[in-house]
């Protein structure tokens, strides 16, 4: 095994959590966000010698996976209907009228980010989720960083109103965070 493969693989190691939150974020099947993740690995660890060392290891891999993201989904153009296990209310889960609230409102807002285009859920996961910069995830996406700009500034517009929040609300929650 070369020393760039070593690296790489240890690397891995260290960043696979936040590989998989990325691509349950943009999957929203934790199944398929594993599978995707295990063929980002494999494809990276196949292109270790691609990697220029000094560059952004999580830049290099979110790359990966998105791409196989895009191609999954230009194979599921042409596939068959599936069924989501999310979907499944025969499946037992906590009770309780805490938890009950809790998954509802993890529902919605996850529901919210699902419906977001694609181009404002990427870009709302690398910078809000990933803590990417603007220009790291504009270069990430290939895009110019207004273009970043203006899909992040959509995309909290869209959940936003989709969460029922509107500007004289979070105002009064504000103040009474304050008072």
């Amino acid at each position: 095994m070369s020393n760039t493969v070593k690296d790489v693989g240890e690397r891995l190691i260290a960043f696979l959590p936040n590989l998989r939150r990325f691509a349950i974020s943009i999957s929203g099947s934790r199944d398929l966000a594993d599978d995707l993740v295990q063929a980002a690995c494999e494809r990276a660890l196949a292109n270790a010698e691609r990697f220029e060392p000094g560059s952004r290891f999580d830049a290099w891999m979110f790359r990966i996976l998105r791409n196989l993201w895009i191609d999954h989904l230009r194979r599921q153009k042409t596939a068959g209907v599936q069924d989501d296990i999310s979907e499944r209310q025969d499946i037992a889960g906590p009770s309780g009228e805490r938890e009950a609230e809790a998954r509802l409102t993890l529902k919605t807002v996850t529901e919210a980010i699902a419906d977001l285009p694609d181009e404002q859920r990427e870009v709302l996961l690398l910078v809000c989720v990933e803590e990417f910069s603007y220009r790291e995830a504009a270069d990430v996406l290939d895009i110019p960083i207004g273009t970043v700009m203006s899909r992040l500034a959509r995309a909290r517009k869209n959940l936003a109103e989709a969460a029922g929040i509107t500007e004289t609300s979070a105002r009064s929650q504000t103040m009474k965070g304050v008072n």
